[in-house]
């Protein structure tokens, strides 16, 4: 008898949730990363690919035991204004930067950051990008206002402008790239 099992769409290993399969995709904790469990999941017709994300078990022992209720994490892209674009575009909310320069415009930012985090809460984000210690890649400034997080994946992405006050969900789709609609509750 193997240590490890799928059960209703939950990874156990050795009687920890280690994971959970979604539309074909295993979403496992690295800490469970190894060669019994790869080896598990090669041999499993229903999983056309592993992803390894932190916190995954953290979030089945939370409660989170249904593979509905995980919110299947996204990656993030930080944009902000290039150092050559009006100073005044700069580190204003939202509702300024539409009366004195009309939307945000791609064409006037550049990505400080491309990578996985372990959440798409956006405060959660905010506190991310401003903490002392960034994550390993991000070469701008701390989060402020003006700034755009793009959160994104094979759907699609959807771009929030950080405001005086939160955030503003807006169309900032770069050329080639497909923005993803999401309805909110």
């Amino acid at each position: 008898m193997s240590g490890i099992k799928i059960e209703n769409g939950t990874i156990l290993f050795y009687g920890n949730a280690a994971g959970y399969v979604s539309k074909g995709r295993a979403v496992v904790d690295p800490m469970f990363q190894g060669e019994e469990l790869s080896a598990f999941l090669d041999r499993q017709r229903e999983v056309k690919e592993v992803k390894w994300v932190d916190g995954v078990f953290d979030r089945l022992m939370s409660g989170q035991k249904e593979t509905h209720e995980i919110q299947l994490l996204k990656n993030c892209r930080v944009w902000q204004l290039r150092p050559d674009v009006d100073i005044g575009m700069k580190f204003i909310g939202y509702d300024e930067m539409l009366k004195r320069y009309g939307p945000p415009d791609p064409a006037n930012y550049q990505v400080v950051y491309d990578g996985e985090v372990d959440t798409n809460d956006l405060e959660g984000l905010y506190a991310k990008f401003n903490a002392d210690e960034r994550p390993p890649g991000y070469t701008g400034y701390s989060l402020s206002m003006s700034d755009v997080l793009e959160l994104y994946d094979d759907a699609g992405s959807e771009f929030h402008y950080v405001d005086r006050f939160g955030f503003k969900q807006v169309d900032f789709a770069p050329p080639g790239q497909t923005m993803c609609q999401s309805m909110q509750l």
